[in-house]
């Protein structure tokens, strides 16, 4: 069964976007793209929010340019949870969804098979997956930043019994810590 993993990026205060959903802060610190390719290879699904979708979107201007969707992801499908219409990207393998996160996670988990389902974001997001017990595992790339406000990494309580530390890693300024999440 496919493991589902929040990665993502967050600052040593605990954010993973500044208080205008922006990125950028992230794009300052050198050492986290390394992982990303390995670990997206072993991905056959993944879900994001309205918000990231959208910044993706304006950021790298997706919509005038959607190869670069496609040298990112492929024909790896994602589903973006969102209550309102959003532009579509010409040729990727995008779902718009709201709504319960359950069957959408079975559909994710049909489509990866024994790959990973990744969780891209945002925090609420992948609270909803884990209030449901759908979260196996958290991987953090700490950055050397803070923001001091913006979006939080995990807006739910987990508490420690349900986490368990299971890997760190140095990769130059980031810091990577890898927790399995057990259902409570």
């Amino acid at each position: 069964m496919a493991k589902t993993t929040y990665y993502t990026a967050t600052t040593l205060d605990g954010f993973i976007a500044d208080e205008r959903n922006s990125l950028d802060w992230l794009f300052e610190v050198e050492g986290g793209a390394d992982r990303f390719a390995p670990f997206f290879a072993e991905v056959g699904a993944f879900a994001m929010g309205a918000t990231t979708y959208e910044w993706v979107l304006g950021h790298e201007r997706i919509l005038d340019h959607p190869e670069k969707w496609q040298g990112w992801y492929g024909e790896t499908p994602c589903w973006v949870f969102t209550h309102r219409d959003l532009p579509e990207i010409p040729g990727a393998s995008v779902t718009f969804v709201k709504g319960d996160v359950r069957p959408v996670h079975e559909a994710m988990a049909a489509a990866a098979g024994d790959r990973k389902i990744w969780l891209v974001g945002g925090g609420e997001l992948v609270g909803a997956f884990a209030d449901q017990g759908l979260l196996d595992e958290i991987v953090f790339g700490v950055a050397p930043v803070t923001l001091g406000a913006g979006a939080p990494v995990l807006p739910r309580r987990l508490v420690s019994g349900r986490l368990e530390l299971v890997e760190i890693e140095r990769a130059e300024q980031f810091a990577y810590l890898t927790y399995a999440v057990h259902q409570g």
